[in-house]
């Protein structure tokens, strides 16, 4: 069923453009609820590694005990770690040697998934959940330092080089474990013509969920010579990002950041960047 944005409140007929690809719809009913006109294209798409021979290599240096510590970053990675050591593996013996590993969790995301399995973290990280954050609880909660602890990451899509860069300057061994990674859709063309729009200036704010959305807008836009072009589009629209991660590889690539919501969560990002739309934009303007 298709909303009619409400024009008196929210966004206020605003075009607004997201990059979701699993929540999208659920994407563009907030932005319509908000009073937006939703265009929400796809970005990116999750391909489970089949026969990941990583991940199942890293299961046989848990079992054995040689894993002091493991950093989960994401709930989606966690569950398909586990998922992918079920082919092998009994449940109880991945859940005993979880349990003598010292588990450190991102966020309440990972969280979620270790209680599904019955266990929980030894160490948690407080929001923003940036690398820095974890460094710095790491540094709190481990006074006596890192020097010689054997340190795994769950990896999410692309690599966290900065936060095996902090571990290893802090003595760890580490050892990084991808899980899943990104792609483009296999179908490219909504996310073309959502950027031919913004481009022409038919797009009133830009909202950016993921680090990952962001990669993959400029790898496109690199191919077809129009990353300028883009980043001068920005300098006239209202570039929203989830939280600190995103603003990061926006503020990376040159592109502005002109809000963040209070929390980074997708509901409230849509309602706070509604409330804030017409201010930035007369601003920006």
């Amino acid at each position: 069923m298709h909303t009619e944005p409400d024009t008196t409140s929210g966004f206020a007929g605003m075009t607004v453009a997201a990059f979701e690809s699993r929540m999208a719809d659920h994407m563009a009913k907030l932005i319509a609820r908000h009073g937006g006109n939703p265009m929400v294209a796809p970005s990116m798409q999750e391909i489970p590694l089949e026969n990941n021979t990583e991940a199942l290599d890293f299961a046989k240096l848990l079992m054995a005990g040689d894993v002091d510590m493991l950093i989960l970053l994401t709930g989606v990675g966690t569950r398909t770690l586990v998922d992918v050591w079920k082919t092998e593996l009994p449940l109880d013996a991945i859940q005993q040697a979880l349990a003598k590993t010292t588990l450190v969790c991102r966020g309440p995301k990972p969280i979620a998934a270790l209680k599904e399995l019955g266990l929980k973290p030894h160490i948690t990280v407080p929001e923003p959940n940036t690398w820095r954050d974890i460094l710095h609880t790491l540094d709190d909660r481990k006074p006596e330092g890192l020097s010689g602890l054997r340190i795994a990451i769950q990896e999410y899509g692309m690599a966290n080089e900065d936060l095996a860069q902090g571990l290893t300057e802090r003595g760890a061994q580490v050892r990084s474990v991808a899980v899943y990674r990104w792609a483009l859709p296999d179908d490219v063309e909504p996310l073309k013509r959502t950027l031919r729009s913004i481009m022409d200036g038919n797009v009133s704010v830009l909202l950016f969920t993921s680090a990952a959305q962001v990669d993959h807008i400029v790898q496109l836009l690199v191919a077809t010579d129009e990353l300028a072009c883009f980043r001068e589009a920005m300098g006239k629209a209202m570039v929203a990002s989830i939280g600190p991660v995103t603003s990061q590889r926006l503020r990376h690539h040159h592109f502005p950041v002109d809000f963040e919501p209070s929390h980074a969560k997708m509901g409230i990002l849509v309602k706070e960047a509604g409330e804030h739309a017409r201010e930035i934009l007369n601003r920006k303007s």
